[in-house]
This record gives C-alpha cells, sequence and structure tokens, in this order.
C-alpha cells in the first residue's frame, strides 16, 4: 500500500481548512498527524478516507486517484474510525464489529468472518462485552469498539482520527501498540491524528504537523517534535526529557 498526497486543498463553504498538503505513507508505516485544535487534522482525515473531496490536489492509492476507485474496494482497501460516530443502540457490541467485515460478506457469515470479529474484540479487550448491548457500555468502550470494527475490516490503509481521546492512560497505551502491531506484523500503513505529543514521539514512525491548515514540518519524531518548533506551533514552552526508558516531551509553560 502506498497513500501519495500531492497539493491537496480542502475547502468548508468557501473557507480553506487545507492548503497544499504534499506527502506519502507507505505499508508498514505508523504516521501520525499533530496540530493545535483548527489546524485540519480531522479535515485531512476525512480527505483521506473519501469523505470529502479536495478542491485541488490530488489523492493517490497504489498508482490510482482515489476518486476512481470504486467505493465498495475503496472500503476494502481503507479503514476510518472518526472522533465521533453513530451507532444502533440495540445492536450488541459482537454485531457492531461484525459491520466492519460488510464489504467482504456476500450471502452469508463464514466461520472465518466470526473469527476475525472474536479476534478483533481480544485485540481491544472486549471479549467479555461482546453481547452487550452499544447503550450498555461507556464513551470509551465505545470507542474501543469501533477501533474493533476497523480492526475486523483489516484494510490496508488505516485512519484513526483521535482514537485514545475517551480512554484512561492504560487503554491509550494498548491501544497505541495495538495500532502499531498493524503496521508491524501485517504491514498495514497507520495514519493517526492525536494530541499527545508523547503518544506521537514513542509510537510513530513519522509525524506530521499541521498548523492553519498548512504542513509545517515532516520527518523522524525527533526531528519534527523540537522545543523551537512547539513553541512556535503550540505556543507552549517544552523540555525535553531523558529516561531509561527513552526521551519525554515534558511542558513547561505557555510561552504567549
Amino acid at each position: 500500500m502506498e497513500l501519495e498526497l500531492e497539493g491537496v486543498t480542502a475547502s468548508y463553504g468557501g473557507i480553506t481548512a487545507l492548503s497544499d498538503i504534499s506527502f506519502t505513507v507507505t505499508s508498514g508505516q505508523v504516521v501520525t498527524l499533530l496540530g493545535p485544535n483548527g489546524s485540519g487534522k480531522s479535515t485531512l482525515i476525512k480527505t483521506i478516507a473519501g469523505i470529502l473531496r479536495p478542491t485541488r490536489g490530488r489523492l493517490v492509492v497504489d498508482g490510482t486517484d482515489i476518486q476512481r476507485i470504486d467505493p465498495i474496494d475503496l472500503a476494502t482497501r481503507i479503514g476510518y474510525v472518526p472522533q465521533q460516530y453513530t451507532f444502533t443502540l440495540y445492536a450488541t457490541v459482537f454485531e457492531t464489529v461484525l459491520l466492519g467485515r460488510r464489504p467482504f460478506i456476500k450471502w452469508s457469515v463464514s466461520e472465518e468472518e466470526l473469527s476475525r470479529v472474536e479476534s478483533a474484540l481480544e485485540a481491544v479487550g472486549m471479549t467479555g462485552s461482546a453481547g452487550k448491548f452499544m447503550d450498555q457500555l461507556s464513551g470509551g468502550e465505545r470507542q474501543k469498539v469501533f477501533i474493533a470494527r476497523a480492526l475486523a475490516q483489516d484494510p490496508a490503509l488505516y485512519l484513526f482520527d483521535e482514537p485514545t481521546s475517551a480512554l484512561d492512560i492504560r487503554y491509550q497505551l494498548g491501544v497505541m501498540e495495538t495500532l502499531r502491531d498493524l503496521a508491524i506484523r501485517r504491514g498495514a500503513a497507520v495514519v493517526i491524528a492525536v494530541h499527545d505529543l508523547n503518544l506521537a514521539y514513542r509510537y510513530a514512525d513519522a509525524v506530521i504537523m499541521l498548523d492553519k491548515g498548512r504542513l509545517v514540518a515532516n520527518g523522524l519524531p525527533e526531528n519534527v517534535l523540537t522545543p523551537d518548533r512547539i513553541e512556535k506551533v503550540y505556543g507552549v514552552n517544552i523540555e525535553v526529557v531523558r529516561s531509561g526508558n527513552g526521551q519525554f516531551l515534558m511542558p513547561v509553560r505557555q510561552s504567549r
């Protein structure tokens, strides 16, 4: 899988939300999107997912313009987990995750499809809740269900918009480990919009930083997440703290 963005610009109601964005994501990579609120992370994720059409530029998947790919075929290649999601209150967790296999199911649900759902639920620690209805879950539990649905889909490219926002610290780490495993073991390309700089620093192969809809930097975490750049984009002074477990970014104070 190779995803290439070439000068992508996107607008809402005449207001430019993304301007001239170009980068490439390949199989086996975890790429995190960073930037302050309103920087364009969610818009970029939706544009890659095919929900929004760019006003200029191209998105190319394995050499083919995304606009030329059949929607059903695209659904088998790209898995998308939004920040806000709709669901059927009286569907069970298992049924909700099974919807991730919809592009592949023809006439009946096979044992293989059921096995994929069970494996996806196990990956996010929700096996014991498979028979619960969606309205019986907390916000964080629902978020894990929708991550599991994307895992069950087993696409070549995963798009996650703030997948850890409603989770406690244990499950934040667990989800990021799972997404990292998708890249390492399955060879998937994984694009994750996050707010936590340290999660990006620890788990990403590459970091794309946005500000006001423009690409500020793209590269290795240690090259992008520098104190000077973070101060310029976020208005925060940080210190790089080194320990036996690696380097961490510690916010110190507002700089403006």
